[in-house]
């Protein structure tokens, strides 16, 4: 049994981990911390969990609360799992962490984007990003994985084959993407309350997103040669979900791009290559950890168009941490997070 810890519970990252982790048969999670929220039992925060962890209460962030645990997630802004993780690893504990202290390789990117300078540049340099259909042997060894973002997830499984193949030209990739409001997190901010987000599509981070770094770091490793991304966010009016429309101007137009992708993903757990001619949606993912690709050809272009939905919230976040947590406990990498996607 691994023994969980839960840094930040009580946004949606977090109650996601815990509603994936209530149906886990291996994890059990010991503690789950609030600064706020201290001494709030979990079940009465969240009454979607009511039966599953009626005895579990928020207790206050420190080294004392996570003592024991084997695996400990951050659900938290920025900054926080690089402060703590010096004496979680000095006791033993394994960390994923759900926000960006840990996914890009280079320290100056890091602060050019987050604005404050890396606390353990040491422990960067042994921290393996977590995308478990490039990186699966490496998180079955590590100590320290930085969970993917939830655009980085769809835009990188969505290029890779035509990156790996060296297919495409890598100075032309556009990345046109949507996202649910729940990837702004659980907060109270003028343009995510209902009136000003429902019946309403804008985009976003048209400066640059810091999502940005993070998915050119991964294309640039799938690449012979370094990659140029235009990637635009959007805001659309639903809760969950990502949808990602990908372009790159093909090398070979006669390549037979189908068969491609269905071998780059056979055996892929969770990543779900559509036949030809197919459209995903949003809610063919809801709820679960998978990310569901189609592969086009645009009629008269020398155009791959690829199209990648997945939930943010699970394969874009939470269900993809217990993805990497199944793979450092040498567990099936499938182990709770077997549950269909739910309709409507």
């Amino acid at each position: 049994m691994v023994n969980v810890g839960i840094v930040g519970g009580t946004g949606y990252t977090g109650v996601e981990l815990l509603r994936l982790l209530a149906q886990h048969p291996q994890a059990r999670v010991a503690a789950i911390t609030s600064r706020k929220d201290a001494g709030t039992r979990v079940a009465d925060m969240f009454a979607s969990l009511r039966g599953h962890f009626d005895g579990l209460a928020f207790v206050a962030p420190g080294p004392e609360a996570l003592r024991g645990c084997d695996v400990v997630f951050f659900a938290t802004p920025h900054g926080v799992a690089m402060a703590q993780a010096r004496e979680l690893l000095a006791a033993g504990t394994r960390i994923v962490d759900l926000a960006a202290d840990f996914r890009l390789r280079d320290p100056a990117e890091f602060e050019r984007w987050y604005k404050v300078p890396h606390a353990c540049v040491d422990l960067l340099e042994e921290a393996v990003y977590g995308l478990p259909e490039v990186n699966r042997e490496a998180i079955r060894k590590a100590r320290i994985v930085g969970n993917p973002g939830c655009y980085p997830t769809a835009v990188q499984l969505g290029f890779l084959p035509l990156l790996e193949a060296g297919l495409v030209d890598t100075d032309h990739l556009i990345a046109d993407c949507k996202s649910g409001v729940s990837g702004a997190g659980r907060k109270a901010e003028l343009n995510l309350i209902l009136p000003e987000a429902a019946d309403n599509f804008a985009a976003y981070g048209l400066r640059g997103h810091r999502h940005l770094p993070e998915i050119v770091q991964g294309l640039n490793r799938a690449s012979a040669g370094p990659v140029r991304l235009a990637f635009t966010p959007h805001l659309t009016p639903m809760i969950r979900g990502i949808f990602a429309t990908l372009y790159a101007p093909l090398k070979d137009p006669g390549a037979d791009l189908q068969a491609l992708y269905e071998k780059r993903y056979a055996g892929e757990p969770f990543v779900d290559v559509m036949p030809p001619g197919s459209a995903p949606d949003t809610r063919s993912v809801r709820a679960a950890n998978v990310c569901r690709i189609a592969v086009h050809r645009p009629p008269g272009t020398d155009l791959a168009m690829v199209l990648a939905v997945e939930d943010n919230l699970v394969k874009g976040a939470a269900g993809q941490a217990v993805q990497n947590m199944n793979l450092m406990f040498g567990l099936p990498e499938t182990t709770g997070l077997g549950a269909p996607p739910v309709l409507p």
